[in-house]
């Protein structure tokens, strides 16, 4: 037994220097307590990283630590693992001899990832550890920017796939899908997406090639395109997946996909639409792992975030979110949602689909296909005695009649409209046929959203923006050439884009005494505007974002644009 083996982890942490010898005091107490491993406690505390909790155990369990950066790896070698597996697990074959493979990975102890590796390459796995930036320089030198290098790869008689696509039987589809150079290709553009914390894939077929996109912080933003020869083994590879009819190539369809990612279970929502050259798929990424936002997080200011916790507490009325597709609303009611929990009250979600668990929340997700809409499920919930309900979406007048009938008999119902406004969406309702009457008296708030995109930290830098943009944002503040202003450069942190990550900008409108006797007499939106003293808008909350040098002029133009102006 070596050293190293002998010494226990803490002081392995301890020698490193990755944990203070007080630290390690502190969980050995909380160990006493909850009987769970110290490591376990380490990373929950905060106190070290799964990456150096990984290293250390490394070393205790004598797994021997291995340098990547100047190691020559044959291309023999490098092909017995597939990509996927590679992208999935951060893991890099090293070395092949007598019926061992010798394999870096970031985390040894990974029993899935040695499992999975036996059994495609049929050998015996020896394990190494590695650090995951090593991990990750060696996956680009050896396997490249891994969409991109399949699809040069892929010769043209791969698969056995010719031009004429449109003349494959569903029996032949099938067959080219399950071809393991074209799993191997749909994994990796689903895996790289993920990594990319990308929303959307599009798959969009055209003359000559086939385009894949992923939308980064709401913009597409175009990757390493695909021979046309490859489109349909892609197209039918998704459809297998969703559980899809490969044989319909003519005919909308929609389904979905339970991916394993690396860090846990992601939904994948997919669409398939016919175009003049194929079929076009859109995926949309849920990525369970990623963790819910506080309502302190989503960005609102003091007054926006006041008006709408008051809200949260009413006993019961009707609380709407609004904005267009992807602009967070399901986002912003789960943060309510997470925010009012309590064991004491019963919770009830009907959702199109349940993007996110909630702990302790009844969540339903609405099928169509068997009679479940939102209309259907909402009738039936109220049968369940909740105090407090969720539903998706208001898409049409039956939903909506449902959801104010249930705010005026006591419920507190959560609900998200789309509309440009949050005015405009007490004239949408009056529209789809609510009396004016039963509206002004359930509904209590109604905030409206965009998302815009943050400056990135590591390249902001300051500049002056054109003044025509100035001049379109002058709003209840004006802006002026000699505020000073912030944008990004560009670097590698950001995808030289000089955007990372977003926030959001709201309007919160309270619904009063006095807008209440307005909407029983079915105002305008501008009517609700004019009478609504306290209402800020969006870009007015957008132009102090600009203030604040958190995001852009151009940005709050992009997402505002169309919207009325606020006179000063």
């Amino acid at each position: 037994m070596t050293t190293a083996q002998k010494r226990r982890l803490g002081e392995l942490l301890c020698e490193r220097a990755y944990l203070s010898q007080q630290n390690l005091e502190n969980a050995l107490a909380l160990q006493k307590q909850r009987y769970r491993r110290l490591g376990e406690i380490l990373v929950a505390s905060g106190y070290v990283s799964e990456a150096q909790l990984c290293e250390a155990l490394a070393m205790q369990a004598g797994i021997e630590k291995i340098d990547l950066e100047n190691l020559a790896i044959g291309s023999d070698v490098i092909t017995r693992v597939p990509a996927e597996l590679v992208s999935k697990y951060s893991v890099v074959p090293v070395s092949s001899e007598n019926g061992w493979l010798g394999v870096a990975m970031t985390d040894p102890f990974n029993r899935a990832a040695i499992e999975d590796l036996r059994l495609v390459t049929g050998s015996s796995i020896r394990r190494f550890y590695a650090h995951p930036t090593a991990i990750e320089n060696a996956i680009l030198k050896f396997y490249g920017s891994n969409v991109a290098r399949m699809l040069e790869d892929l010769a043209p008689d791969d698969a056995g796939i010719e031009e004429a696509e449109g003349q494959y039987s569903a029996a032949r589809l099938s067959e080219m899908a399950k071809e393991p150079s074209l799993v191997n290709l749909v994994n990796l553009i689903v895996l790289e997406a993920i990594d990319a914390k990308a929303s959307d894939i599009h798959i969009e077929p055209f003359e000559k090639e086939v385009k894949i996109k992923y939308r980064l912080d709401g913009l597409l933003v175009d990757k390493s395109p695909s021979p046309k020869r490859l489109h349909a083994a892609i197209v039918s590879r998704v459809k297998i997946l969703a559980g899809m009819n490969i044989a319909e190539r003519f005919v909308p369809q929609d389904g979905h996909i339970e991916f394993t990612g690396k860090k846990g279970k992601v939904d994948l929502r997919v669409s398939t639409v016919p175009t003049v050259f194929g079929e076009a798929v859109t995926l949309r990424i849920l990525d369970r792992s990623t963790s819910l936002l506080t309502l302190e997080d989503l960005g609102m200011n003091k007054q926006c975030l006041g008006g709408f916790e008051q809200c949260l507490t009413k006993a019961h009325g009707i609380v709407l979110v609004t904005g267009p597709t992807g602009s967070g609303k399901t986002t912003t009611l789960y943060a309510a949602l997470n925010k009012i929990y309590t064991p004491k009250l019963k919770i009830i979600t009907i959702e199109d689909p349940v993007e996110y668990q909630l702990e302790g929340i009844v969540q339903m997700a609405v099928n169509p296909k068997r009679g479940l809409t939102f209309a259907t499920g909402l009738r039936h919930i109220l049968r369940q005695d909740p105090d407090i309900i969720m539903v998706g979406e208001i898409r049409d007048r039956e939903t909506a009649d449902i959801a104010v009938r249930a705010a005026l008999t006591g419920h507190l119902v959560f609900s998200t409209l789309h509309t440009n406004d949050a005015p405009g969406a007490v004239t949408r309702l009056i529209d789809m046929g609510i009396e004016p009457f039963l509206l002004a008296s359930s509904l209590e708030g109604v905030l409206a959203q965009r998302l815009v995109r943050r400056i990135c930290p590591l390249c902001r830098e300051r500049y002056k923006p054109a003044g025509s943009v100035l001049q379109s944002l002058t709003n209840s503040i004006r802006l002026t050439d000699d505020m000073e202003f912030f944008h990004g450069k560009g670097c590698d942190n950001c995808n030289k884009s000089g955007m990372k990550g977003r926030m959001g900008i709201f309007e919160m409108l309270r619904v009063t005494d006095h807008l209440r006797q307005l909407i029983a007499t079915r105002p305008t939106a501008d009517d609700i505007k004019r009478a609504a003293k306290d209402h800020v808008s969006m870009r007015h909350d957008g132009i102090q974002k600009i203030v604040a040098g958190v995001t852009t002029p151009e940005e709050v133009l992009r997402v505002t644009h169309g919207m009325e102006e606020e006179r000063e």
